[in-house]
């Protein structure tokens, strides 16, 4: 799969992802991470303006979309029941979705991040077993909870930059 910067001509194959994505996290006991309106067309065009969503392309065609955000992100500044294992630089994903036409876009989505050569975090809801298992098959490790801006919990996620780091090992995990 390739992965490119988003361009605004994206844009409505990312709001059809994440339509699809809602039905999708619905049907499988996680009704409400993402609510209707989110994450909608003026987040996705900012997020393509600032230059930080990426699409995954297979055969000319989007099958899925992330955010990779490197930098701080300040809802992770507070983190309960664990702790971050280090206050190194990181890169955070966020956003994931897939067209779920093809296989692999996580995959795809984790290693491309890796490679970026940056410590990963993520987050996710409590219902969303299907992304915590990606991320834990794909070497994240949880570390603790993050609330986001709406106060709603998240399951947070950090993933070592290089096998010889230790993301998560000993403090904070669980």
């Amino acid at each position: 799969m390739n992965v490119r910067k988003a361009l605004p001509k994206d844009l409505p194959a990312l709001l059809a992802i994440f339509d699809y994505a809602r039905v999708f996290m619905a049907a499988h006991g996680n009704p409400t991470q993402w609510p209707p309106s989110y994450p909608d067309g003026e987040l996705m065009g900012q997020e393509i303006a600032r230059g930080v969503c990426y699409v995954l392309e297979q055969e000319g065609r989007v099958e899925g979309t992330f955010c990779y955000i490197p930098g701080v992100e300040p809802t992770y500044l507070k983190i309960d029941q664990g702790a971050w294992p280090d206050d190194r630089p990181y890169a955070t994903i966020h956003r994931l979705a897939s067209a779920g036409r093809v296989h692999g876009v996580a995959d795809a989505c984790f290693a491309w991040c890796a490679a970026q050569g940056l410590p990963l975090r993520a987050d996710t809801h409590h219902d969303n077993r299907i992304m915590q298992h990606l991320l834990e098959r794909s070497g994240f490790v949880r570390c603790g909870r993050i609330f986001t801006d709406n106060n709603t919990p998240r399951i947070a996620y950090c993933r070592a930059a290089a096998p010889a780091d230790r993301c998560g090992a000993g403090k904070g995990s669980q």
